[in-house]
């Protein structure tokens, strides 16, 4: 059963608990403050330092578990199934909290929601391909 679960939901809770942990809840307009507040350095052969913010390693993490769903996306067992309808609630979740809560109106949410649109589509999409691919369109006649 666990795979019908989206993994998407991980970088989606994460960034629930960030918006949580900010002073006013969901109702706070300094997400993208915390968001772009870089965490640590990485120095750049070209002798400058590259920042690296809580919202680029959300981003790569929420990249990397899209990968991983896409990869579940080809399974057509009734799990997957379940795991596109999953993903579409979480869709709609994530649309719903873009656009009614305050510390959810940031480009790295933005984003992360657009992933989950992605994954969505991609599970339909492989889903019916790979239901086309299987009938016999054929007529079911003999070959002569």
């Amino acid at each position: 059963m666990f795979a019908a679960l989206p993994l998407l939901v991980v970088p989606v809770l994460i960034y629930n608990l960030i918006g949580v942990t900010l002073v006013g809840g969901f109702a706070s307009i300094d997400a993208n403050a915390r968001l772009q507040t870089a965490i640590f350095t990485v120095p750049m052969t070209s002798r400058v330092g590259w920042p690296v913010t809580l919202g680029d390693l959300l981003l790569a993490v929420a990249l990397v578990v899209l990968f991983v769903e896409l990869l579940k996306s080809t399974n057509s067992r009734r799990a997957a199934i379940v795991n596109h309808a999953l993903s579409m609630l979480l869709f709609i979740a994530c649309l719903m909290e873009f656009l009614l809560a305050p510390a959810f109106a940031t480009s790295t949410f933005f984003l992360i929601t657009l992933m989950t649109l992605l994954d969505v589509l991609a599970g339909f999409i492989v889903t019916i391909v790979s239901a086309r691919r299987d009938m016999d369109f054929t007529g079911g006649g003999s070959d002569t």
